[in-house]
This record gives C-alpha cells, sequence and structure tokens, in this order.
C-alpha cells in the first residue's frame, strides 16, 4: 500500500483504489491533501502489463479464432487487475518522467 511522502501515512485500499481513478497530474493524500504522483516506475510497469493482456488476447483470437473464451477471459481478468492493482502503487511528492 503506498504511503504518502508528506505526512508519512499509510493509505488503505479503497482509499488507494479511488484516488486511482482522479484524472490529471496527481493523486491528493486523503490526510494531508498534498499532491501525490505515480512513480514512473509503476507507470511503465502498467503500461507493460496491459499491452501484454492485450497482445496475448489478439494472439489467441488468431490462433484459435474469435470466441466467447476470450472474452469471459478477459472480463475475468479486468477485475482481478483492479483489485490487486492498489497493493502494488508507488507514489512520490514529484512527477518523474517516464524516460
Amino acid at each position: 500500500m503506498p504511503t504518502c511522502q508528506n505526512c508519512h501515512k499509510k493509505w488503505s485500499w479503497k482509499q488507494t483504489f479511488k484516488r486511482s481513478f482522479t484524472l490529471g497530474g496527481g493523486m491528493p493524500c486523503p490526510y494531508c491533501e498534498e499532491k501525490q504522483y505515480l512513480t514512473a516506475r509503476l507507470r511503465k510497469r502498467s503500461s507493460i502489463i496491459s499491452i501484454i493482456l492485450i497482445t496475448l488476447i489478439m494472439l489467441g483470437n488468431l490462433f484459435f479464432g474469435p470466441s466467447y473464451i476470450s472474452l469471459f477471459v478477459l472480463l475475468g481478468l479486468i477485475p482481478i487487475y483492479f483489485g490487486v492493482y492498489p497493493l502494488f502503487v508507488e507514489i512520490s511528492n514529484q512527477e518523474e518522467p517516464l524516460f
């Protein structure tokens, strides 16, 4: 679970999940309201996981043809991803460049 770099309080799963859907550059800390930003490492990791999942589904459709199984697998993986994502969130005080 992420810890605020300003007030050093640990966010709960629910707080992290809700803050993950905020639009804009940062997520305000639920305790001190200071903006916290996702680390570049986490953003890279999230994009790689998304690309891998999409590639696997596309390859499955290519080799086995479109099927309801791939649709159900995709629909099953989405809630798992959103449920596990808050556990691995890393935040920092500053917005880090990707490269």
